[in-house]
């Protein structure tokens, strides 16, 4: 009925957390494990087929002599899935609800319009601070999915056949620019499904620095966020008519700006600034960009009388 894939690079002090949180889940229906071990530098792998010798019926490893990649393993590790439904881990997260799967899959099987569900989760960061995400409603609409996705990949439940789809039409190897593998599914499940969330807190995501989405390097952080926006205007165009391409094209732009507004120099924000004037000559009345420039200056201030 639904296998559980967990992809992981360099988990060592978290995969079995992650594994354990899987084989507690009380469901009516079976449950396999697809582990994607990436050619880790530290004992994950060890881990991996330890679990594979404990639980050889439920856990399959796919692995490899080199690193193929976040992308690739994602996607070799799906292809290997059994299920009628698909639940994403990464190896670092887990599930806190032992009726996570079995309350989601009752959602999807109650209703074949519906492409996934996924459920609240508890974010951690590496000083034990802890936040829950989404912080508002849980949104269920594809404009809301394009403003912000909502739905952290350790939440997801969803069908098999409409992933297998996803990558046939939009081939996501093909744009490299997109910097993340979970908001592109959900847009397109959004635009071409429905999606439910339970509003409960089912999993927790793990914030560690120098991941992909929280990398403490500014520069790297605007590249991320950039990626996201680009994403959400991609699928906009695409499924959408380009209606909220400003609305969507602004928030690229600020969230930028709000980052180099404490990093970098004025002439880094500047160059940005302009930048963004030139691809949409309306943000020219962005009055956020200018009282984000004026904060900068304040605080380039006050760190110098610190100093």
């Amino acid at each position: 009925m639904l296998t559980v894939v967990i992809t992981t690079y360099n988990h060592e002090a978290y995969l079995s957390e992650a594994i354990e949180s899987v084989l507690m889940q009380r469901t009516n229906f079976t449950v396999d494990i697809v582990v994607g071990e990436d050619c880790s530098t530290d004992g994950t792998r060890a881990i991996a087929e330890e679990y594979v010798r404990r639980y050889p019926e439920r856990i399959h490893l796919i692995a490899s002599e080199r690193n193929v990649g976040m992308r690739a393993n994602y996607r070799r590790c799906i292809a290997a899935a059994r299920g009628r439904y698909v639940a994403l881990l990464d190896g670092d997260d887990y599930y806190t609800a032992a009726d996570k799967l079995q309350q989601q899959v009752d959602r999807l099987e109650a209703d074949s319009r519906v492409g996934m569900c996924y459920t609240r989760s508890e974010r951690i960061d590496e000083c034990g601070r802890s936040t829950i995400y989404p912080e508002g409603e849980c949104a269920t609409s594809f404009e809301a999915m394009l403003r912000r996705n909502p739905a952290e990949n350790c939440t997801v439940v969803a069908r098999r056949e409409l992933i297998e789809r996803y990558y046939s039409e939009v081939r996501p190897e093909e744009h490299p620019e997109w910097l993340t593998d979970d908001l592109p599914m959900w847009l397109w499940f959004a635009a071409n499904s429905r999606y439910v969330a339970i509003d409960r807190v089912m999993a927790v995501h793990r914030v560690l620095r120098y991941s992909v989405s929280h990398n403490p390097d500014y520069g790297r952080k605007i590249a991320f966020c950039d990626s996201l926006a680009d994403i959400a205007m991609w699928y906009d165009n695409r499924y959408n008519g380009g209606a909220m391409r400003h609305e969507l094209l602004l928030g690229r732009e600020n969230t930028a700006l709000w980052v180099l507004s404490y990093n970098g120099g004025i002439g880094e924000y500047v160059v940005r600034w302009w930048r963004g004037c030139r691809r949409s000559p309306r943000l020219i009345f962005n009055i956020a960009a200018y009282g984000l420039f004026v904060k900068k200056l304040a605080w380039r201030m006050w760190r110098k009388k610190s100093n």
